[in-house]
């Protein structure tokens, strides 16, 4: 095991009188930390406010990609990094999956770092005892597998619309508008886009299928879902660059995705209503 070094240990201020739920299992994947995208404010928020007997990183959790273009690290996602760790420590199994974006730490497959174990792939188990694969779910992504280049050429023009999206959403906060994701609406109305997806849902469940697995739970596409292919159940745990979700399972099994920015934008709105002070707005 890799030992920790002492600027991860977490400030003792962390989680002081803050409410928290207790979950059997968590899964986020595409935080995206390293970019101006990733919303590590509320990630924060959603993990001080969480406990869990295993967490699952699907990948894409520190954005290679993008650091190597140019250095962005602000001290939010050291706070995210020690907040992990910290779960870690206090006893939680934290199992980090790596994706196309982390690819570097899949040369670290079979080592922990700080109680953080990484491995290729996993199977969890559920309380109900269902089979799920876990899986980032980048190779079931032909662009990513046969066309490497095309794959950065999105990733750009992808970064490119997140900065136009927060421009967007700058003016709808002036209006006191709700935040709207221009990604995932494109997502859904443009034609292509919604047969991609479809696609490697189905790639990915059939995947689970042929070995043996009842479910699948990837990332990859920043598309939050429960489906049923078949015999599998598909399961998205989203992104913490738009809609910032996160896949639970309680403890008799059940299976939920939690929209972490509109459970937060609706006790602001409800703070409001009473009176109470209200913090800054969900970016």
């Amino acid at each position: 095991m890799i030992p920790t070094p002492e600027w991860f240990d977490e400030p003792a201020h962390f989680n002081k009188g803050r409410p928290r739920t207790t979950y059997r299992t968590v899964w986020i994947s595409d935080t995206h930390l390293g970019t101006p995208g990733c919303n590590a404010e509320l990630l924060l928020d959603f993990l001080r406010s969480t406990d869990c007997q295993t967490l699952y990183l699907v990948g894409d959790i520190v954005d290679g990609w993008q650091l190597r273009k140019g250095w962005y690290w602000p001290s939010r996602h050291n706070d995210v990094v020690r907040c992990v760790l910290k779960q870690a420590k206090r006893g939680t199994r934290v199992v980090y999956v790596p994706g196309n974006h982390d690819e570097a730490f899949r040369d670290y497959v079979g080592l922990h770092f700080g109680g953080v174990e990484i491995m290729p792939e996993a199977i969890h188990e559920t309380a109900d005892g269902r089979k799920l694969l876990i899986v980032h779910g980048d190779e079931f992504d032909g662009v990513v597998i046969y066309a490497k280049w095309l794959a950065f050429l999105g990733d750009h023009a992808y970064t490119m619309l997140l900065k136009f999206n927060r421009t967007v959403n700058a003016v709808r906060r002036w209006f006191k508008l709700p935040y709207w994701s221009l990604a995932a609406h494109l997502k859904k109305k443009v034609k292509n886009a919604v047969a991609f997806i479809s696609s490697f849902e189905e790639a990915v469940a059939r995947a689970a299928a042929e070995r043996g697995a009842d479910g699948v739970v990837c990332g990859h596409i920043h598309s939050a879902e429960i489906r049923q292919i078949g015999d599998v159940t598909y399961y998205n745990d989203g992104d913490w660059v738009e809609s910032c979700t996160a896949l639970v399972e309680h403890a008799d099994g059940t299976m939920e995705i939690l929209d972490w920015a509109s459970k937060v934008r609706a006790e602001k709105a409800a703070a409001r209503a009473a009176g109470r002070p209200v913090a800054a707005e969900v970016a």
